[in-house]
């Protein structure tokens, strides 16, 4: 018996993630998902406490393999290389699923889906190793910041406009755009580039072992207004 529910959980899951795929959001309502995986209405309630929830749920399971890929498959060793091949994942990946990716970035929903708060991580674990070695000209949580605002704002871009008139070059001008903002030229020397310096030095301030912890904290904060 304690195996039944995960698998029912999985199959209205499932079922949902189908109706929003082929329907779109609009189609997505506790009725329709309980008549597609073949249950009654109030059977849903037993699994999720209202829709918000079972589309966290939608957005977990079709996300799954996306971060999973996003955080290891493709990684080659040079940070910015491996920034720019889960910039061009992320962009497959909101236009192959337009209606999810509208869910997950609809800014009335109480709080960010945990599939898309996973997503993010990889993106700040990635933006760090840059910081790390020196590239970085602007601190790691204002770069983490415009990747993330400009990957949405540009998929969100090419999903309102028809198919046959997008601008394939798009998404490709706002990534060369944000790495201007963001990169130096060349791994940074204090004499050359104090701020990207900083930035890179404040990337191991957590992993200082003979300071304390109030004391890795004063440091960090002085960094940070360099």
């Amino acid at each position: 018996m304690a195996e039944v529910r995960p698998r029912t959980r999985t199959h209205i899951v499932e079922a949902a993630a189908q109706l929003l795929r082929e329907q779109g959001a609009a189609a997505l309502t506790t009725r329709a998902v309980a008549q597609a995986a073949g249950m009654q209405a109030p059977t849903i309630y037993r699994f999720f406490e209202d829709k918000d929830a079972l589309l966290d749920a939608v957005a977990e399971h079709v996300f799954a393999t996306y971060v999973a890929t996003k955080s290891a498959a493709g990684d080659v060793g040079d940070p910015i290389a491996d920034l720019r091949a889960g910039w061009d994942r992320h962009i497959a990946f909101g236009l192959a699923n337009a209606a999810l990716f509208g869910l997950l970035t609809d800014p009335t929903r109480g709080g960010p889906s945990p599939a898309a708060a996973a997503g993010l991580e990889v993106l700040r674990a990635r933006v760090h190793r840059i910081a790390a070695m020196g590239r970085l000209r602007v601190p790691e949580r204002r770069a983490v910041e415009l990747v993330h605002a400009a990957g949405t704002g540009a998929v969100l871009t090419l999903l309102a406009t028809p198919p046959e008139h997008r601008d394939p070059g798009l998404a490709d001008e706002m990534y060369a755009a944000v790495m201007r903002a963001i990169l130096t030229d060349a791994p940074a020397l204090p004499t050359a580039d104090a701020t990207a310096a900083a930035v890179a030095f404040r990337a191991y301030v957590p992993e200082l072992p003979k300071l304390t912890g109030a004391e890795r904290a004063l440091l960090a904060e002085w960094l940070d207004r360099t």
